[in-house]
């Protein structure tokens, strides 16, 4: 995780001080030896996609804080993580005195990435266009994908996995379309929906 990025971003952000202590609570939660996905490495891949994507966002620091912040709690045993790493977005960013009107639309950023329904708001469709990507990368990629989840699920059966993990997959192929920008729909949608099948017919094939 690159710092000097971090900086320059909680500078304009309006964020007092240098961050640095922040950054190093992020870096190490990345670290955590249970992630095999969640880890720095993705939070490296959105913030290249979301490089390429800048000028699509309506504020796109805000974004690019999101995307720092959206997996920064990930206990897989949990189901409120999404809810934990924005309050830590919104805890962090309201003591170094960044505007709360900022700090409270990020944390609503974060939570867009629970990704229960499409989100029609520029900036969050974005966001959760980008952590979605994912799903539309080479088979080998998302394959690779699919083996660090499991991984980090490593203490649900693999019966209520493999049903867990089925209904995951079938609520994003039953959406009239997975990515909500263009940008991403070009480049990801059709591959995203073949893998998500592929993937399906494994799960299901698996005993």
């Amino acid at each position: 995780m690159d710092l000097a990025r971090w900086t320059a971003l909680w500078h304009r952000l309006g964020a007092q001080g240098e961050g640095s202590a922040v950054f190093t609570r992020l870096a190490a939660a990345y670290a955590e030896p249970t992630r095999f996905y969640h880890t720095a490495q993705h939070i490296e891949d959105c913030l290249t996609l979301l490089d390429a994507t800048r000028t699509l966002a309506e504020l796109a620091d805000e974004v690019e804080a999101a995307v720092w912040y959206h997996d920064a709690v990930y206990v897989a045993a949990r189901t409120d993580n999404e809810e934990r790493s924005a309050e830590l977005a919104r805890a962090s960013l309201r003591e170094a005195q960044v505007a709360p009107e900022i700090a409270e639309r990020i944390k609503r950023l974060v939570l867009e990435t629970r990704h229960e329904n499409p989100p029609h708001e520029a900036d969050a469709a974005l966001l959760c266009d980008i952590d979605l990507s994912i799903l539309g990368r080479s088979p080998e990629v998302f394959d690779l994908f699919e083996r660090q989840i499991r991984r980090e699920y490593a203490m649900v059966p693999e019966p209520t996995y493999r049903t867990r993990r089925s209904e995951v997959l079938r609520k994003f192929l039953s959406r009239p379309t997975i990515y909500q920008t263009a940008w991403f729909r070009q480049r990801y949608e059709s591959r995203a929906r073949a893998n998500l099948e592929r993937s399906l017919t494994k799960l299901s094939a698996e005993t």
